[in-house]
């Protein structure tokens, strides 16, 4: 990990016992607000896909804000992949299972056939999120190119429900 790396990781807040005891929440908004270290992850959360995507599909809430950073930083355009209920017209949806129910995410009708998709997030947990991700975005008709987070919780195993991912940053 380089040093600018290595400081961009030490910005991740640990808060335990959020949201129940027991969890200890990873809290990435001090990195957020750094733009230098912010430029740093970013950089390093698409180099491995640079020039091979049309699409960088941010995931409800903070991987909107990467989204909008990769897309400003490389041209590609944007999907808002939504919770259920928050798009007046949502173009497909998939629902996937969660330790405490199911929930469902949203895509709008904006991706063309054929159209390359960089899946991008937060973090990486339990992987059903990241796995629904890649269901809609085949839904749309287009092709998901890559699947990048700043930062995977490995002890969660994500990666056995979403497959091949690229983390910035391990824990």
């Amino acid at each position: 990990m380089t040093p600018e790396l290595a400081r961009a990781a030490a910005l991740i807040a640990r808060i335990p016992d959020h949201p129940q005891p027991g969890v200890q929440f990873r809290d990435i908004s001090p990195l957020l607000a750094d733009g230098q270290a912010m430029r740093t992850v970013t950089e390093a959360l698409i180099a491995p896909f640079r020039g091979r995507f049309d699409v960088v599909a941010g995931l409800e809430a903070r991987g909107f804000l990467l989204a909008g950073y990769v897309s400003a930083l490389t041209g590609a355009g944007i999907l808002p992949v939504r919770k259920a209920g928050k798009l007046p017209r949502p173009a497909a949806s998939v629902s996937y299972s969660l330790e405490y129910g199911t929930a469902t995410i949203e895509g709008p009708d904006v991706l063309r056939r054929g159209d390359r998709v960089l899946l991008v997030d937060d973090i990486l947990a339990t992987g059903g999120t990241l796995q629904a991700a890649r269901a809609l975005v085949g839904e749309l008709g287009a092709d998901v190119i890559g699947v990048a987070v700043v930062l995977e919780l490995e002890e969660l195993g994500g990666r056995a429900l979403s497959g091949d991912v690229h983390a910035v940053i391990t824990d």
